[in-house]
């Protein structure tokens, strides 16, 4: 199994009341999916996890399994430990466990390789690891990338290391054969592709789902007179979008659009600030209007749900 395409990682939408909201989940991915993703990814870190129980987490999980299920989409879901793997059994939905390198202790290379060995060997699906060097405080060389795509049971690679270096370079010029190299790093995701990626876990993605997926496609195609000045453009909104900690801009933008009840998030962290929010609009709108999708160029009015508007000023 080699993945390929665009999956988005969900935000986890909260109502008036601070509970989980799954009459705006649901109709998010089936969105995200009607748009031109390949797959949804559960509990990865744009769904802010650790600020879910066990009963939330399972909420979330169950929905977006039916939701892929009905459509036959692919679905990866963040787990970090043998029993967060172990509650993945005897879901057939789940393509593959999203598995982040150990965060703060710096275990060194090897211990990493030894992690990710331990966990494959028990886990009843695969396992994406998710190099993010920046947020964990840990760095993996080439070398030890490809010694990590060699551990069975692991078969690809969220790969966010925050821009192009040395190592890209000499990964993706001999890339380990049948593993899945995707891009985490939104706003780099068009050169990782030029490279040679075979696609993205994009927290971007929620909006203008289309634009990547076609960014995507454009690069796999050989389509260059595409894929560059939307890679672009999609980098300057991604650029917006990531300018306060995620997911709090996006869940702001989705709620403005009449996608989410509330932009709320849970501590700790805060709601993004005005100005951004507006920022990332204003990129929204100017990609819709030079991508020819004027559907796309207005703010939609305030939708309803449960008899509420959606829309709230106050907090956008």
């Amino acid at each position: 199994m080699t993945l390929t395409g665009l999956y988005v990682p969900l935000i986890t939408p909260f109502d008036s009341t601070g509970a989980v909201a799954p009459t705006a989940l649901e109709p998010l991915a089936h969105r995200l999916l009607d748009d031109g993703a390949t797959g949804l990814v559960a509990l990865g870190t744009t769904g802010e996890p650790g600020a879910l129980d066990g009963p939330e987490r399972r909420l979330v999980v169950d929905l977006a399994a039916r939701v892929c299920r009905e459509r036959g989409a692919p679905l990866l879901v963040g787990a970090n430990t043998p029993e967060e793997l172990a509650a993945l059994a005897g879901r057939p939905e789940v393509a593959a466990a999203l598995c982040v390198v150990p965060p703060f202790t710096r275990p060194g290379q090897d211990a990493v390789l030894a992690h990710f060995a331990r966990l494959a060997s028990a886990s009843p699906v695969p396992l994406v690891a998710y190099d993010v060097p920046y947020r964990t405080g840990q760095y993996l060389s080439a070398g030890t990338l490809r010694r990590l795509a060699a551990v069975p049971g692991v078969v690809g690679l969220k790969y966010a290391p925050g821009g192009i270096n040395a190592d890209t370079v000499a990964l993706f010029a001999d890339p380990p054969a049948g593993f899945a190299l995707l891009g985490g790093d939104d706003p780099f995701i068009a050169p990782l592709l030029a490279l040679g990626a075979q696609g993205g876990i994009l927290a971007s993605a929620h909006l203008a789902t289309t634009e990547f997926a076609a960014l995507i496609r454009a690069w796999h195609e050989g389509d260059v007179a595409t894929a560059r000045p939307l890679g672009r453009r999609l980098a300057t909104l991604s650029t917006a979008l990531f300018a306060e900690p995620n997911p709090t801009v996006i869940k702001a933008v989705l709620h403005a659009r009449g996608h989410l009840p509330t932009a709320a998030v849970r501590p700790p962290l805060l709601p993004a600030a005005a100005g951004t929010v507006e920022e990332a609009l204003h990129r929204l709108d100017e990609l819709s209007a030079l991508t020819n999708c004027p559907a796309r160029t207005r703010r939609s009015a305030p939708a309803r749900i449960g008899g509420q508007d959606e829309l709230d000023h106050d907090t956008v």
